[in-house]
C-alpha cells in the first residue's frame, strides 16, 4: 500500500533532519525515501513518496502539516471557495503552485530501478480530497462532508467535477513521467451508503480512471471500509481493486468473476504477531488465492509505524518461497 515509511530505521534517521514536507517535495529526499523499502526488502514495485493533499494545495487550498496531521485552515464550504480553486501547474516544483516534485521523483526512480520492477504513482480520489477540503482535517468523523451532500449537493458536485478533471490530468502526467501503474485512494468513500456512493464518489472515480486508461497504464482503486460497496467498485473501470481486511478474497473473486485484479488484504496489525505467526497468516492468504493469477498480495491498508522489521521480512520470505 504505502511502502516508504515510519517503520524503517533509515527513514526515521532521515526524518530527524527534515520535515515531512521537505521529504515529499525535495526530489533528492523523496527518491531516497521511495527506494529505502525496495533496497531493504526487494519488493516488486516502488511507490513514489508524496502526499495526496499536495494536489489540492497546488490548486490554491492553503495546507499545513501539524502534529495532528494535515490541516486546511480555510475549509471549502461555499461556492466562491470552490470557484477559487485553480488549475495547478503540474510541472512547478513549488508545492503551493504545482506538483512537479512528484513528477521529477518518478522520473528519477524509473531511471534507478530495473525494468522488471514496477514504479507506482498515486492520487487521492475526488471524494476523499473533497472531504479533507470540506472538513478542514480528518480529526472529525466526516459529519461535515456528509451534511453538505444533503444541504448543497450542487456545490459538492461542482467541487468533485473540478477535482476529477485535475486529478485525471495529474495521474496521466505521472504515467508520462515514468509510473507503470497508478493508484487511486478513495479512503473516505467508505463513509457513504450505496446510493450516495453512486452519486458522489463512483462517477468521479470513473472520470479519473477513464482519463488514465487513455494512457494505457493499469489502475488500482482502494476504498477503506468499502465491503458494502463491492458491486459498485467493480463498475469504476479500475484494473485492480485493493481491498482491506474486512472481506474474504475468495468470496470477492466468486462475486466479481475473473475480469478484474484483486490486491490485499492482510490486516496491517497482524504484522505485530511473531514472525512464525506472520508466515502462517501470509501462507493461509496465499493458499486461499493460489489458483488466482489476478491476485497481488499486499496489506489491507498502510503499514503501521512501529511494525517489526522481522515481520515484514517474514512476509516477504513467505511470498518468495512460493515463487
Amino acid at each position: 500500500m504505502r511502502q516508504a515509511g515510519r517503520y524503517l530505521p533509515e527513514y526515521q534517521k532521515l526524518r530527524q533532519k527534515h520535515t515531512f514536507v521537505e521529504m515529499c517535495t525535495f526530489p533528492d529526499l523523496a527518491v531516497e525515501v521511495s527506494l529505502q523499502p525496495y533496497r531493504r526488502f526487494g519488493f516488486d514495485a516502488v511507490i513514489v513518496f508524496y502526499d495526496i493533499l499536495f494536489l489540492a494545495a497546488a490548486m490554491g487550498a492553503p495546507l499545513e502539516f501539524t502534529d495532528q496531521g494535515p490541516v486546511f485552515r480555510q475549509p471549502i464550504r461555499r461556492r466562491p471557495e470552490v470557484e477559487s480553486l485553480r488549475q495547478p501547474d503540474l510541472e512547478s516544483l513549488e508545492p503551493a503552485v504545482g506538483t512537479g516534485a512528484i513528477l521529477e521523483s518518478l522520473r528519477r526512480i524509473r531511471a534507478e530501478v530495473p525494468d522488471g520492477t514496477s514504479v507506482l504513482g498515486f492520487a487521492g480520489a475526488p471524494f476523499t480530497v473533497a472531504s479533507y477540503l470540506v472538513e478542514g482535517s480528518f480529526q472529525r468523523s466526516g459529519d461535515r462532508i456528509k451534511r453538505l451532500l444533503h444541504e448543497d449537493p450542487e456545490l459538492v458536485h461542482g467541487l468533485l467535477e473540478k477535482l476529477a478533471s485535475v486529478t485525471g490530468e495529474y495521474l496521466a502526467a505521472q504515467v508520462a513521467a515514468g509510473a507503470d501503474a497508478v493508484q487511486l485512494f478513495d479512503t473516505w468513500a467508505g463513509l457513504l451508503g450505496a446510493a450516495d456512493f453512486r452519486e458522489f464518489a463512483l462517477p468521479y472515480q470513473k472520470a479519473v480512471l477513464d482519463r488514465v486508461a487513455q494512457t494505457g497504464a493499469p489502475t488500482i482503486l482502494y476504498v477503506k471500509g468499502g465491503a458494502h460497496l463491492l458491486g459498485e467498485l467493480a463498475k469504476s473501470g479500475a484494473s485492480v481493486l485493493s481491498l482491506d481486511w474486512r472481506q474474504s478474497l475468495p468470496e470477492v473473486r466468486r462475486t466479481l468473476g475473473a475480469g478484474i485484479g484483486l490486491q490485499g488484504n492482510l490486516d496491517p496489525a497482524s504484522l505485530f504477531a511473531p514472525p512464525e505467526t506472520v508466515k502462517q497468516k501470509v501462507a493461509a492468504l496465499l493458499d486461499s488465492m493460489q489458483r488466482d493469477p489476478g491476485y497481488i498480495l499486499n496489506l489491507g491498508h498502510g503499514i503501521l509505524p512501529e511494525t517489526p522489521l522481522a515481520s515484514v521480512e517474514a512476509l516477504v520470505e513467505t511470498v518468495r518461497n512460493r515463487e
